[in-house]
């Protein structure tokens, strides 16, 4: 340990000079410790008269005796009431009441009759605007829109009821033409049926009725001419003098 020592001091021996400084470093402790201090620091003397204050003390034990005594006079009332259950009614029956509670009615009632005067006059103002009128511009603008517009507002609805009211028409063409017909058959058949239950007939009446025939013929030709429909029933026809002829 000595010879890793550094001294302050150069030496030619560091063990005896580590001693040295030992003993000197120890003799300069000592010396501080046994030195008489020059300033007095000692804590200054107490005196008991000061610090007890007896005069406080019986002053408090008075203070608590007063009290021990409140309290219990306190607590032997409270059990004579809760023994003797009482003698007097002391229930508070009174009920609070507003001083100004009917000044306060007349000022709400004041304000009611207020607010329902504004609300009757708002009721009966007629308005400034036209809601009618502004709809019926705006369907006229809408309508507007609808026609300059490539594909209109429910267009395809639109397309399907087209379709529909031509189907309906078709067919509602079609059905007098084809109750034309078979009213044109049934003739037919009753004529048939007719000449074939009546008797035969002599020529000359024959030919009255061929040449009868040949007059309705021409009368019914220009008809058939002024009217497509019954250019239509005008086979029918002649199928059924045809078979007239045969049947005579």
């Amino acid at each position: 340990m000595h010879k890793s020592y550094q001294s302050i001091l150069p030496t030619h021996n560091k063990l005896l000079q580590k001693r040295w400084d030992t003993t000197y470093y120890d003799e300069h402790r000592r010396k501080v410790r046994t030195a008489a201090p020059m300033v007095d620091t000692k804590a200054p003397p107490t005196y008991m008269h000061l610090h007890l204050k007896l005069k406080k003390l019986q002053l408090e034990e008075e203070r608590l005796a007063t009290i021990e005594r409140d309290n219990r006079i306190l607590l032997e009332k409270m059990s004579y009431i809760m023994r003797t259950r009482g003698r007097v009614d002391n229930r508070n029956m009174y009920e609070y009441k507003s001083l100004n509670k009917e000044k306060r009615q007349r000022e709400l009632l004041r304000v009611t009759k207020e607010n329902q005067a504004i609300l009757q006059r708002i009721t009966v103002r007629q308005p400034e605007y036209s809601a009618k009128r502004w709809a019926d511009i705006w369907d006229e603008e809408q309508k507007f829109i609808d026609n300059i517009s490539h594909y209109p507002k429910n267009w395809w609805l639109m397309k399907k009821e087209r379709t529909k009211s031509k189907l309906d028409s078709r067919s509602q063409k079609r059905r007098p033409e084809t109750e034309d017909n078979e009213d044109q058959e049934e003739q037919v058949r009753t004529e048939q049926k007719e000449q074939e239950a009546a008797p035969p007939q002599p020529k000359q009446e024959e030919k009255k009725g061929k040449t009868e025939k040949k007059s309705a013929k021409k009368e019914e030709e220009p008809k058939k001419a002024s009217s497509p429909t019954k250019q239509s029933e005008s086979p029918t026809k002649s199928n059924q003098e045809a078979k007239e002829a045969e049947t005579e």
